[in-house]
């Protein structure tokens, strides 16, 4: 038992690292060595715990991923009406952000815009992972318009993406001063003129 702790314990230090680094300055500039020395674990305790860099570059997408699902899972179930349920992914990104660490932007986002496409779609397991992310936020989306009411939940969902991309942008830029509380108010003008 108590190994089986030590060894997660390991493995978050390691992943808690990698995701600073990567996303504070860049995945391709972040070799493993680096991750390793921020962790305080030697370079093959790294790739015992991940396999390789894009091993590790998974893991730490992966433990966002479900960290961001049970954020905007709980903003769903705080939510006390159908739009309300819809608008929770605002609210999601706003108790993320508050409780991730500090990050340039969106994870997802920034291994998309550093990752080249492959020649074979479905080869790299890390761009797939970005792809569910994709999928899964966009499905959500159409679901929970359509649990709303909305005629169109597929073009509802595509504004309300539009929103919550922008928002990570802004978040990127700094600007808007609330990004987060704009695309909200945005999002249920734009929900209320379509009801």
């Amino acid at each position: 038992m108590a190994a089986a702790r030590h060894t997660q314990h390991t493995r978050d230090r390691v992943l808690d690292a990698a995701e600073g680094l990567f996303f504070r300055d860049g995945i391709a500039v972040t070799g493993v060595d680096a991750v390793a020395a921020a962790a305080g674990v030697a370079v093959a305790t790294l790739y015992k715990h991940v396999g390789s860099k894009d091993g590790l570059l998974h893991a730490v997408l992966r433990r966002r991923l479900d960290a961001w699902l049970e954020h905007w899972d709980a903003a769903v179930a705080r939510a006390g009406t159908p739009r309300d349920r819809l608008l929770a992914v605002f609210d999601a990104v706003a108790t993320f952000r508050a409780a991730s660490g500090p990050t340039q932007w969106c994870c997802f986002l920034a291994t998309a815009s550093e990752r080249p496409v492959p020649a074979e779609p479905g080869t790299d397991p890390v761009l797939e992972l970005v792809r569910q992310d994709t999928r899964l936020v966009t499905d959500r989306l159409v679901a929970l318009a359509a649990d709303a009411g909305h005629a169109d939940p597929a073009a509802t969902a595509d504004a309300l993406l539009l929103l919550y991309n922008g928002v990570l942008a802004s978040l990127l830029r700094g600007t808007p001063a609330d990004p987060v509380a704009l695309a909200r108010r945005t999002a249920a003008a734009l929900l209320a003129a379509h009801a």
